[in-house]
């Protein structure tokens, strides 16, 4: 643990061995690597904060439309419309989503004070992180170098610290967690999107006249 305890935080006397694996791949120290990793994902969050509210905007006028196209029984062209409402907000509950999934790692990874801490929360947040990286990168196509850093980032303290304690990764219960996570986030992305955005107009006002 006095190990640990070192590389925990910044200065510790390096070996001649670390020197020269230090010099092939500097790792660094855990707990700014940890803090650069939250702030990182932080960042994320933030965009997608911006991506939620532009999303809104265009939920907001595409339901104009569709309301102003049934009021002039223009069924077909209200279909069209119902159809990309559908679609924005598809995109809309992944980004609420993935927003609520990227909170929970955050928080998880707040609480991190041990090396068996980093090796149990890591594994699952990325798991996470990986099956959101393609919605987001959907939607903000420049997110998917910046998912990939914060998962090598992950990856690496996560190795680091798996060899420094002698743990070995579980990654049926990793995955379970990973999946419980995402699980949650979409029942709350779910229940989020009933509160803020009108229901569709009835299917059967959209039916295609013959």
């Amino acid at each position: 643990m006095a190990d640990f305890t070192s590389k925990w935080s910044k200065g510790y006397e390096l070996t001649f061995g670390e020197r020269i694996k230090g010099a092939i791949k500097p790792a660094g120290p855990l707990k700014p690597r940890l803090e650069q990793a939250i702030r990182q994902i932080q960042v994320q969050i933030a965009k997608l904060d911006t991506a939620a509210a532009k999303l809104k905007e265009r939920d907001k006028y595409i339901f104009n439309k569709v309301v102003s196209a049934l009021q002039r029984h223009e069924q077909q062209r209200a279909a069209v419309y119902a159809n990309e409402l559908a679609e924005v907000r598809k995109m809309t509950r992944m980004v609420t989503q993935a927003k609520l999934a990227l909170e929970q790692i955050v928080l998880r990874l707040n609480t991190v004070q041990e090396l068996g801490d980093i090796v149990v929360t890591l594994a699952p947040a990325m798991g996470v992180i990986k099956n959101i990286k393609a919605g987001i990168v959907r939607v903000m196509p420049e997110a998917e170098g910046e998912m990939n850093d914060i998962s090598s980032l992950l990856s690496s303290i996560l190795v680091d610290a798996g060899q420094l304690g002698g743990y070995s990764l579980n990654f049926e219960a990793a995955n379970e967690d990973a999946e419980r996570i995402l699980q949650e986030a979409s029942l709350l992305a779910e229940q989020s999107m009933k509160e803020r955005f009108p229901e569709l107009p009835s299917p059967s006002s959209l039916e295609t006249q013959e």
